[in-house]
């Protein structure tokens, strides 16, 4: 079976000084490899391609065969890694924490504690009818955080 370790290795030699980043490796049943990797700006084709051919040319397929697929998160996948988030900040997402609770907002800073969310919602009045706006600033650890998802704009 093919050692996680080794291809975290690969990556990370490959990686070191560009901007992309490591979000995930998977290696399932059947030495099938996954590889995500993401950047502060976007990533393209020929990033995963060169990424997955550095990859493909220090394992030896006479030893053990597998499958390898290398791409970045959609954009519909939770965040795994402090640089997603730093990466969105100034855009709208979501988050459910832990205990079941959800806010949706723009995300106004990430550092290597937590995060902090601008929810802007509509509310009853306290007093008299109809609704008013609420903008409240939400802070979060990781730790307290099941997922959080870029919001699509549409």
């Amino acid at each position: 079976m093919i050692k996680k370790e080794k291809i975290l290795q690969l990556i990370e030699e490959h990686l070191l000084n560009t901007e992309k980043f490591l979000v995930d490796v998977k290696i399932l049943p059947g030495n099938v490899i996954e590889v995500y990797i993401d950047s502060p700006t976007h990533v393209v084709i020929s990033d995963c391609v060169a990424l997955s051919r550095h990859i493909e040319g220090n394992l030896d397929r006479e030893k053990e065969d597998f499958e390898l697929s290398v791409s970045s998160p959609g954009a519909t996948q939770p965040f795994k890694v402090l640089q997603q988030y730093k990466k969105y900040v100034g855009t709208k997402v979501k988050t459910q924490t832990l205990e079941g609770k959800k806010f949706e907002g723009i995300l106004l800073k990430a550092d290597d504690i937590g995060f902090e969310i601008e929810e802007t919602r509509r509310e009853k009045k306290p007093i008299g009818k109809g609704n008013h706006t609420v903008i409240e600033k939400i802070n979060l650890t990781y730790n307290q955080v099941k997922e959080t998802k870029s919001v699509l704009p549409f």
